[in-house]
């Protein structure tokens, strides 16, 4: 069987397999069908780009530079295993021709290395330090597309959904923190058609791995929950137990997380109210009671019942981001919220506590009135339409800050969008020229055509 991960088989034509691959995207970019020539995993990034809105001939943009890019990278788990990929990719990306390139989970590439000539030929597109090259700016591309499917992938040539990036060539795989779980970003190589080839591939999954264990050991099991949830930015939990990595289904995460969040247990009622709203009928609670029993026969004994429960303590990506933000500690609590809590979900009880989480970043970002918060949040798909956050960043920076112009035009899209007059840049962010308040408590509403694809958005 083929890798489907693998951008070409064995013995394939490069130069056949960039024409196929060329027609196909123009097929889709005129009539929005997908030809056999494509592999499914490019198929679904390249519709997820069009969705996305990307531009087929478009530079990534810098989302951190200077002494932001060199503090936020300082921090970065990452960075403690930098050496390590030096190490393994360094000296081929040199030799190679080619560079080494490491991004965060958000898709900022924090260290871009290796040949000279070939990274001032990527500087050309932004392939450098502090630009986002996640699928939603940049459009398919390795390290993007490996953190929105968190597996291991090559894209080649034409494959990528921006033009500006066919004459490359990438290989990128994820990196996960071994105790929780939780993606931390991608190591990629990226150059010409010869990395096409499997070795490649192979090369950036061991490097991801070896990475993985040096983290391990740098931090004492001991110190670590043993059990942890990674429920942010997913459709799909995944829980670490004992070194196993489980990624759970739909409703067995909604189950996981409702429970995690409720450690004193849930009588079969209230789970089945929390899952199913009150118009659950008869066959709800049998329904639930199936569930339950897959999810035992996979969690073995840290399921227990009367009432429902979680038999020993497991950390989640929930409360950590709420425990930094109940801290006072808005920086940490954005940097560990990759996204909504579960974002498919329609479970009531899913659904209020990944409500009380954003509204509470969101009024913590607005209270700070940091520029780097702010535009971090203006940035990220359930900030992108909010109107007071881009009409706070507007006037948090100076009058004659370089990057403001950026800002300003977000603020008169959203204006017009929302049917509003007039310019803005209020003292307050928060009241229009006729002196009337935001509705909805402080956020104006998204029009009901963006809202599923903007604020309900998240990694598969």
């Amino acid at each position: 069987m083929v890798n489907p991960w693998l951008a070409m088989a064995s013995g394939t034509d490069p130069a056949e397999r960039t024409r196929a691959v060329r027609r196909a995207h123009e097929a889709f970019l005129t009539e929005g069908a997908v030809g056999p020539a494509v592999r499914p995993v490019v198929a679904e990034s390249w519709r997820r780009s069009a969705h996305a809105r990307v531009a087929q001939e478009c530079k990534a943009p810098i989302d951190l530079a200077d002494g932001a890019l060199d503090a936020y990278r300082a921090d970065h788990p990452l960075a403690r295993v930098m050496p390590l990929f030096r190490e393994l990719l360094g000296g081929i990306a040199y030799d190679g021709a080619h560079l080494l390139a490491v991004c965060d989970e958000q898709g900022r590439l924090l260290w871009v290395e290796g040949h000279a000539g070939v990274r001032n030929r990527a500087e050309r597109m932004n392939f450098v330090a502090g630009a986002r090259w996640d699928e939603r700016h940049a459009g398919t591309n390795a390290p993007g597309t490996a953190l929105t499917v968190d597996h291991a992938v090559q894209i080649f040539a034409t494959e990528h959904f921006n033009r500006t990036v066919q004459p490359w060539t990438c290989a990128a795989a994820p990196v996960h923190d071994p105790h929780t779980g939780r993606l931390l970003g991608a190591v990629d190589i990226t150059g010409g058609d010869h990395l096409a080839a499997p070795h490649s591939l192979a090369l950036v999954q061991a490097t991801a791995r070896a990475a993985e264990a040096q983290l391990a050991a740098e931090r004492p099991r001991a110190r670590e929950p043993r059990i942890c949830l990674t429920a942010l930015g997913r459709d799909e939990a995944v829980l670490v137990a004992d070194g196993r990595r489980l990624r759970l289904g739909r409703r067995h995460s909604e189950i996981m997380v409702l429970l995690a969040g409720h450690p004193e247990g849930l009588s079969g009622d209230r789970l089945t109210l929390e899952l199913y709203g009150p118009r659950a009928d008869d066959r709800s609670p049998v329904t639930l009671r199936a569930e339950l029993s897959r999810l035992r026969r996979l969690v073995g004994p840290l399921l227990g019942s009367r009432p429902y429960r979680l038999c020993a303590p497991v950390r989640t990506d929930l409360g950590a981001a709420a425990d930094a933000l109940a801290a006072g500690d808005v920086s940490t609590a954005l940097r560990t919220y990759p996204g909504p809590l579960l974002p498919l979900s329609e479970a009531p009880g899913v659904c209020r506590m990944r409500q009380v989480l954003e509204d509470g970043l969101r009024r913590a970002v607005l209270s700070h009135g940091d520029p780097e918060l702010l535009r971090h949040w203006a940035q990220t798909p359930w900030g992108e339409d909010d109107l007071e956050v881009a009409e706070a960043l507007l006037t948090a920076l100076p009058a004659d800050a370089p990057g403001r112009a950026g800002p300003a035009a977000r603020v008169r899209r959203l204006r017009e969008l929302y049917g509003l007059p007039g310019e803005a840049g209020y003292p307050d962010g928060g009241r229009y020229a006729d002196g009337a308040r935001y509705a909805d408590g402080g956020r104006y509403a998204r029009p009901a055509s963006r809202d599923a694809t903007s604020a309900q958005r998240g990694r598969a």
